[in-house]
């Protein structure tokens, strides 16, 4: 489907100066109609031109009105409250204030407003049934407070008594404390009863058991709590916190890891119950903390009795607690303290040299950690000096190791430079032009020994990378690696070399007619790389550049082709994939984008083409091997081999190394498996619906379109009530909402619509969620689309939407033309656009009467439209038609009359004597 045309913008209107009162009106029936959020705005603005103190009560009673529709209780309590003032006789105002202190929690201070209102009309009979329910409710709540007190002293007791030797009564009651924290009341009740010191206690004896049992239920005290977060670190205190997050035991050191995220979260955000919608609650000031914290987890990084595991988890959260989430937010302050603080103590973690004396202990995937906290940290960056700065610190640490020190501080810099490589590759760059770092890189690869050769041949194949820039490694570099794959006995110092060539050999990318190597030689270098990719001798980390190797090498279709038809060298890469070192994502999910051709390719214009061939210009040319049929082949390979397991497991990862680059290279390869509708199911069934649900909320915004066009592709042909069970399906519809932005693409446009059209007929609740999702504005809009199949998609989606009482109402909204549409399109010749226009009047006719008496009056054409439709040969919309006529009959005598006293009656005669359509 073609990209959707600009929306035409509308002809300017001359203002007119409006009063409260009419703003007020508007608000009213703007609330009436459903929508919220505008009512909203026309009360604000009435309030602005408003002097008259009952006047402006009346406009915040009205504005609470509105946030509690759209569930902000805090600020429906203040606006509520405001009114009281004015008059503290409101019933409306009380009763709404009412229901905002419920929702808040505080249940004590919503009976009193109820009291208020039961007492000034004392037969009203929802005041006195909402006072019943509540009065229940506190009664629920206080029964539970009282049994837990009692409780809550137990639990401890059991847990701190040495003299308890039954472990089963341990557990059970540290099972029950963690359940317990998870309740606000229950945390509250922990909280107060002094349980943060007696979780000290439990911390403080180093068991394994009983310090998982303190660290969750503290997650359960500061889950979404600022004032207790911040009470719980004063007590624990930030060098408690970050000595058990480097302890060896690794369920333990996960689970602090586990409580400082959610203490970060809640010292960043705060939660509504710390302040009571009054405009002067105090403000807690929880930035201190949040560096204290901080510090202390960068000083974990290089402190050498902390574990491995560890010291990975706190490279973890400072990836997600210290860059900006989104560029719109403005202050980086917090990366640049640090830069400035931890820069040298992260790139210790980088330069670290597996099995040198004194190395700090790390995993597989630490260094890959360390590059992306830097990569996040340079790219929240915002000005040059700001960058100059990050480049000097880089530079003075490697020139601090490769000046001062022998051969081991030469190995750390290089070490160090392979980090910023795979990182911030600017500031890699920079150090890799110091003085002597290239020549030490080379005269370190001939080296005898293993580990230095290591290090050496991994810093030149990440200075391949950036062959482009870098001219000297091309020159240089290709000779280099040949002589060392060619005779070096180590295999893994080999597979590196090779991996080298590969990023030097693939610099022309797809273009078939730019290839590196001599004819054959690519083909001889994938084959050894599916060689060593299969050989389980050799340990992983070595074989995942093998991988490394074939990401590069499947630019090649040859190279693909051969690659799909070695089933045993795909279940190996699906293996890795699935294994601890999640560093070969990346590589992994580059190999299969390039053997499913996912990437993005723009066919060239012609006449550019010729242009070029005149010009004598370079012209990329296509494999014969990537066109559509070879494509839909090695899909099928993939597919058989187990590609959607693999896929799914890589998304599960909560690990650095799942970048939104590499998010995005999986929701390239999931759109691609999707694509023929028979192969939906098998992917499903693996478990991909599963995993395209996280992939289409976070990451790049093209990642998430991807996956979100994915999902729609599956909601489409399928049961979604199947794909999607339980609550999963709730989740779908925020993505499907997003392919109908006008930057997406027609085709994007398109499906959104149609997954959205199978949702909507499933329920009220989905129906609902889509409305919330403010998605009815966006499906009206492509109702005017010219596009006939994006416009009919459109009808069909408001067709479903219209089974809701909101939707019906907003057919009826004052100056509204959505009536008139649907009744005219009914008239349309496109068969299929007709059908779903009238559909949607039948529907709208039968649930909402009061549309019957509307319908005469939107245009002159009615009858004869109606008309239309029963002489239509088609029996489907003469069904339709019909149903309109007898809803329309039923509903008004005027428009009854007015159908009789047309031909209505006799073509009724005719249809109700056919036999063959019942």
């Amino acid at each position: 489907v073609p990209g959707t045309p600009p929306v035409p913008c509308p002809t300017p209107v001359p203002v007119l100066q409006v009063t409260a009162g009419q703003l007020r009106e508007q608000g009213n029936a703007l609330f009436q109609a459903g929508d919220h959020a505008a009512a909203l705005a026309a009360y604000t603005r009435a309030l602005s031109l408003c002097d008259g103190e009952s006047e402006r009560a009346v406009l915040h009673r009205n504005r609470a009105a509105c946030y509690l529709k759209l569930e902000d209780y805090a600020k429906a309590e203040a606006d509520a409250s405001k009114a009281i003032e004015a008059d503290g006789r409101d019933m409306k105002a009380l009763f709404r204030r009412s229901q905002a202190l419920q929702k808040l929690g505080r249940l004590d201070q919503a009976v009193s407003d109820l009291q208020r209102c039961v007492s000034l009309e004392p037969r009203n009979k929802a005041f006195q049934e909402a006072l019943r329910a509540l009065g229940s409710s506190m009664h629920e709540k206080m029964k539970t407070m009282s049994c837990t007190d009692s409780k809550v002293d137990q639990m401890f007791q059991i847990l701190l008594d040495p003299e308890e030797k039954d472990a089963e009564k341990k557990q059970k009651a540290a099972q029950n404390l963690i359940v317990l924290a998870r309740e606000e009341a229950g945390a509250e009740k922990i909280f107060q009863s002094d349980g943060v010191r007696l979780l000290t206690r439990l911390l403080d004896t180093a068991k394994a058991d009983m310090m998982l049992a303190a660290l969750r239920t503290l997650v359960g005290l500061c889950s979404g709590h600022r004032s207790r977060t911040m009470a719980i670190l004063a007590e624990l205190g930030a060098p408690r916190l970050s000595a058990v997050l480097g302890v060896e035991h690794e369920q333990v050191s996960l689970a602090a890891c586990n409580l400082l995220q959610v203490m970060f979260d809640s010292l960043k955000e705060g939660m509504q119950k710390d302040f009571r919608g009054k405009e002067d609650a105090v403000v807690l000031d929880s930035s201190k903390d949040l560096k204290l914290l901080i510090k202390h987890l960068l000083e974990l990084l290089a402190l050498e009795g902390a574990s491995a595991h560890g010291r990975d988890n706190a490279l973890n959260l400072l990836i997600k607690v210290v860059p900006r989430k989104s560029p719109k937010e403005t202050n980086n302050s917090l990366s640049l303290w640090v830069i400035d603080q931890g820069l040298k103590k992260i790139l210790e973690v980088g330069s670290t040299v597996c099995g040198a004396q004194d190395s700090l202990p790390v995993t597989e995937n630490s260094r890959m950690s360390a590059s992306v906290l830097l990569s996040k940290l340079y790219s929240d960056l915002k000005c040059d000096a700001e960058r100059e700065n990050f480049h000097h610190l880089c530079e003075d640490y490697v020139k601090s190791w490769f000046e001062g020190h022998e051969l081991a501080g030469k190995l750390r810099a290089i070490q160090t430079v392979s980090c910023l490589l795979q990182g911030p590759s600017e500031a890699g760059n920079r150090v890799l032009e110091l003085e002597g770092i290239m020549d030490g890189v080379l005269s370190l690869c001939a080296s005898v020994c293993e580990a230095h050769q290591l290090v050496a041949v991994e810093a030149l194949i990440h200075a391949a990378d950036k062959a482009k820039r870098a001219s000297f490694i091309t020159a240089n570099g290709v000779s280099l690696l040949k002589e060392i794959y060619k005779h070096s006995e180590r295999d893994s110092i080999r597979i590196r070399a090779l991996v080298g060539l590969c990023k030097l050999g693939s610099a022309g990318g797809t273009d078939f007619s730019m290839k590196q190597f001599a004819e054959g030689s690519t083909m001889k270098l994938a084959k050894q790389c599916r060689k060593w990719l299969c050989n389980e001798t050799i340990d992983a980390g070595t074989r995942r550049w093998a991988v490394e190797g074939l990401a590069y090498l499947t630019f090649d279709a040859d190279v693909k082709e051969e690659f799909v038809e070695d089933k045993a060298a795909m279940q190996a890469m699906f293996h890795l994939a699935k294994s601890e070192d999640r560093s070969v994502l990346y590589a992994v999910a580059s190999t299969l984008v390039n053997c499913t051709n996912s990437y993005d390719h723009e066919e060239p214009d012609p006449q550019m083409l010729e242009l070029a061939k005149y010009a004598k210009q370079h012209i990329p040319e296509q494999h014969p091997k990537d066109k559509p049929d070879f494509v839909k082949r090695r899909v099928q390979k993939l597919l058989a081999a187990g590609v959607v397991s693999a896929l799914a497991c890589m998304v599960k990862s909560e690990n650095p190394a799942l970048t939104n680059s590499c998010r995005e290279l999986i929701s390239r390869v999931f759109l691609a498996l999707v694509e023929e509708a028979e192969d939906r199911g098998g992917v499903v069934a693996q478990g991909g619906g599963k995993a395209l649900i996280p992939l289409s909320l976070e990451g790049t915004e093209v990642g998430q379109t991807k996956a979100a066009q994915a999902l729609a592709k599956i909601t489409i042909t399928s049961n979604p009530e199947m794909v999607f069970p339980g609550e999963r399906i709730y989740e779908v519809v925020r993505p499907l909402v997003s392919l109908l932005h006008l930057q997406r693409t027609g085709l994007e446009n398109f499906e959104g619509l149609m997954a959205l059209t199978n949702l909507a007929g499933i329920s009220e609740r989905l129906r609902q969620k889509i409305l919330k999702e403010k998605a009815v504005p966006m499906i009206e809009g492509y109702m005017f689309e010219e596009h006939e199949l994006i416009r009919l998609a459109a009808t069909e989606c408001m067709c479903n939407m219209a089974m809701s009482k909101e939707v019906q109402e907003l057919f009826l909204a004052e100056g509204s033309d959505r009536l008139k549409l649907m009744v005219l399109y009914s008239g349309e010749e496109d068969e299929k656009l007709r059908r779903a226009a009238s559909g949607t009047l039948a529907m709208l006719t039968a649930l909402h009467p009061p549309i019957c008496k509307r319908i005469p009056q939107v245009t002159a054409h009615w009858l004869e439209i109606l008309q239309a439709l029963l002489l239509s040969p088609s029996a489907e919309l003469q069904h339709r038609g019909a149903v309109v006529v007898m809803n329309m009959m039923a509903a008004e005598r005027e428009v009854a009359e007015q159908l009789i006293a047309s031909e209505m009656l006799e073509i009724l005669s005719v249809l109700a004597k056919e036999k063959d359509k019942p």
